[in-house]
């Protein structure tokens, strides 16, 4: 795979292809200066344009799908909601040699919450709940069904299946084991209501202390809310998990669905960016880490 990409059908993607575009298509931004952002992040490639705007185009052809539901949606949304999120202000056309449709954004200030450097954690953790708890409670009437709306039970083939490619550098018995056990909790019997579904580090925002913004909206849909549990083993420090979990009200079924989210999402992380994306493969490995903590824990 060409060195700077993640996906092998990643098309070439830089500055001056950037720049072209905005020249062709937003002319009144084109004295604007583009210069590229350092994300971690694996489906869009980002670049700042001016001091007040981002210009982000998909790297593949499913987050070229998913942002028409950012600009559809999160208009509608972003009032409920008690952090900023991404303002759509403009949808760019395939051009240039580029296939798909790509977006421009406000910019959002803040940093990545960074492991082992989160100055208040829980205050961190209250801010998460609070979040996820207002997506949650928003009229889900129309909305698409998430990338993640299924139930854990529908990725057990595809979770087993990183397990195995990983097995030479984790405890792959351990790992089935969690994965079975939080695998068997009750399924969600309530009706799918809005999910973010991907609450990890480079999706948030933190600022003067707290969250204060959640970006990357590209899973968003309708599903199981345990699903925005996953940010618990994530991003919460572990000396927080509990002020997060009783502020966002997970009785037990929910909080063990919303591990085995989050170990599911960080195997196939783990396996698939092992060698393209290692600060992603990093923070799975971490995931996975806790998780099976977790479940040490309760077995002690």
């Amino acid at each position: 795979m060409p060195a700077g990409k993640m996906h092998a059908d990643e098309p070439d993607i830089d500055a001056p292809l950037v720049q072209r575009l905005i020249a062709a298509q937003f002319p009144h931004w084109a004295a604007l200066p583009v210069k590229p952002v350092d994300s971690v992040g694996t489906s869009n490639a980002m670049y700042r344009l001016g001091e007040d705007m981002v210009v982000r185009l998909p790297r593949v052809a499913g987050a070229a799908e998913d942002a028409e539901t950012e600009h559809t949606w999160l208009p509608r949304l972003a009032p409920s909601l008690p952090v900023a999120v991404p303002e759509p202000l403009g949808k760019g056309a395939p051009g240039e040699g580029y296939p798909w449709r790509w977006s421009v954004f406000r910019w959002l200030d803040g940093e990545n919450p960074v492991r082992g450097r989160i100055a208040e954690p829980g205050r961190l953790a209250q801010d998460l709940a609070a979040f996820v708890t207002a997506l949650h409670r928003i009229d889900p009437t129309g909305g698409p069904t998430s990338f993640r709306g299924g139930s854990l039970a529908e990725r057990d083939g595809s979770t087993r299946r990183a397990i195995a490619a990983l097995r030479g550098s984790l405890d792959a018995g351990a790992v089935t084991a969690a994965w079975d056990a939080d695998r068997q909790a009750p399924a969600w019997a309530g009706p799918a209501v809005w999910i973010h579904a991907d609450l990890q580090p480079g999706n948030l925002l933190v600022a003067g202390g707290g969250l204060s913004a959640v970006i990357d909206f590209e899973c968003l849909g309708l599903g199981d809310p345990a699903v925005d549990l996953i940010t618990a083993w994530y991003v919460v420090p572990r000396e927080a998990r509990d002020t997060f979990r009783a502020a966002a009200r997970a009785d037990d079924a929910a909080w063990a669905r919303g591990r085995g989210w989050a170990l599911s999402v960080a195997l196939m992380e783990a396996d698939y960016y092992g060698e393209t994306n290692p600060a992603m493969a990093a923070t799975a490995r971490y995931v996975i880490g806790e998780v099976l903590a977790d479940h040490a824990g309760r077995t002690a």
